[in-house]
């Protein structure tokens, strides 16, 4: 006979039929892995429940244990479903709401636009390093070592670049934000709090990022 599953995933809370999407995030302030999802949420129009744990906790990975199958945030619950990692969780609201346009209309900006979040999923180990996201902070680099620096050009070359080909009318990455933007969103944040120096057009769209309603409402929350 075959083992009985005994995961995490057969442990979590249920979401009754009927009561919408549940969304398990880390504390705002920390978590820029929440933040992505929760963003391209927000773009869909969905009403959703958030559950915020608390971060660097003693009992934060129990906690996070009883929702999650990889013992990590964000969770993504919607009935029986549950779907873990940012970027999973942003597709599948992609396909889930289609009519909020989270990846771009055209085939080539489309493309892009999936190359560069993945990029950002998986890459600029150094800034992330070196710059944590912490929104309680204010805290400018006076020095930028070599690897810091040649990271912070290539983010700057990105936005550059999708803006350039792809901004259109619209203020984000491709012109109406998108999970791209969502991806980039706590880099953003970091822009900002690290006072991280960039060109005048990627500036322009580190500012559009943080205006947006949705990401104004995260920060509030943080304070």
């Amino acid at each position: 006979m075959g083992r009985g599953c005994d995961s995490h995933l057969a442990r979590s809370p249920v979401v009754e039929d009927g009561m919408g999407l549940t969304l398990v995030i880390g504390t705002k302030r920390f978590s820029s892995w929440s933040l992505r999802p929760w963003l391209a949420l927000k773009a869909t129009g969905a009403l959703f429940e958030d559950v915020e744990i608390a971060l660097r906790q003693p009992g934060t990975k129990a906690e996070i244990l009883k929702w999650s199958p990889s013992g990590k945030v964000p969770v993504l619950i919607e009935n029986a479903l549950t779907v873990w990692d940012s970027l999973a969780i942003c597709e599948y609201l992609a396909e889930r709401f289609p009519q909020a346009g989270l990846w771009p209309d055209d085939s080539a900006a489309r493309a892009v636009a999936r190359a560069v979040s993945a990029e950002m999923h998986a890459g600029f180990p150094v800034l992330r390093q070196r710059c944590p996201m912490d929104l309680g902070l204010d805290a400018p680099l006076t020095e930028f070592p070599d690897e810091l620096a040649a990271e912070i050009r290539h983010l700057d070359a990105l936005w550059c670049l999708c803006r350039s080909r792809f901004g259109g009318d619209g203020p984000f990455l491709f012109g109406r934000f998108t999970i791209a933007d969502a991806m980039y969103a706590p880099v953003v944040t970091r822009c900002a709090t690290y006072h991280l120096p960039l060109s005048p057009e990627a500036a322009t769209y580190r500012d559009a990022v943080l205006a947006w309603p949705a990401m104004q409402s995260w920060m509030a929350a943080c304070r």
